[in-house]
């Protein structure tokens, strides 16, 4: 069993999603150190990317951001590796296929690994093709996290079955980002999960709010908020971490 599940013991989880290297170095490391002392009880550590397929427009900007102020892959890693001298707080990396082909999928996770990461979630390997990283995630004591989307439908049950670490449960269709409203019928997607596994949910993509944050938490086992924070680095750049501490706070006495 990875670091993960602390994530989910005795509580209702809030996972925390931030982009590497947004607005530069150092103000992210200080985001992320924000987000942590705050209580987050599971981050993940977006990798930079040209062409973030599952990313609405908050998010591709804050790739942009990154990328334009040098960030690369590595330096992900290094900053994984500080955050790791001060916190056990589980970390999993969110990524896309091509970013890790080309490091090297055994270079990358022995890295990863190495850096301290838990798990990995890569939004654009279907399920049937996890195995292209799956086995070379568990090599290196990581897992692969599998996402289910309103439209699994008939897969619902079989993808929960093989899941690991956590499931990470998509919301709506579409990319992230912010929403005013969630119209998916989620209740019942966890009900069939919950039939195959023990393994915990969360629910993402489109929590912005308290409100919404409370409302998904009586379904799930966590919640996950993303484009909501990084909207806020986008806003107050280099004075981000003390609003980032205040919106993890009060997501966190909502659910």
């Amino acid at each position: 069993m990875s670091n993960i599940y602390k994530a989910f013991e005795d509580k209702k989880a809030f996972i925390a999603f931030l982009t590497a290297g947004d607005p530069d170095y150092e103000t992210s490391l200080a985001n992320f150190r924000a987000v942590l002392d705050a209580g987050a009880d599971l981050v993940e550590v977006g990798i930079p990317f040209s062409d973030p397929i599952a990313e609405g427009p908050v998010i591709q900007e804050a790739d942009i951001r990154s990328l334009s102020s040098g960030m690369t892959t590595d330096k992900v890693f290094d900053l994984v590796k500080e955050l790791r001298k001060d916190y056990d707080t589980p970390i999993v990396f969110m990524t896309y296929a091509n970013p890790v082909y080309h490091y090297g999928t055994e270079k990358f996770f022995q890295k990863a690994s190495e850096a301290g990461a838990d798990g990995i979630i890569i939004p654009d390997c279907p399920y049937e093709e996890r195995h292209e990283f799956d086995e070379t995630a568990e090599k290196y004591g990581m897992d692969f996290i599998s996402m289910i989307a309103p439209t699994s439908e008939a897969r619902i049950k079989t993808i929960a079955s093989q899941a690991k670490g956590f499931i990470y449960v998509v919301s709506s269709l579409g990319v992230t980002g912010v929403r005013s409203e969630i119209k998916t019928d989620l209740g019942s997607i966890i009900g069939h999960i919950k039939e195959v596994t023990d393994t915990p949910a969360a629910i993402g993509f489109g929590i912005s709010s308290p409100e919404q944050a409370s409302k998904m938490s009586q379904y799930a086992d966590g919640v996950i908020v993303g484009s909501a924070m990084v909207k806020i680095v986008a806003e107050y750049g280099k004075d981000a971490p003390e609003k980032l501490a205040e919106f993890v706070k009060n997501i966190k006495a909502a659910i």
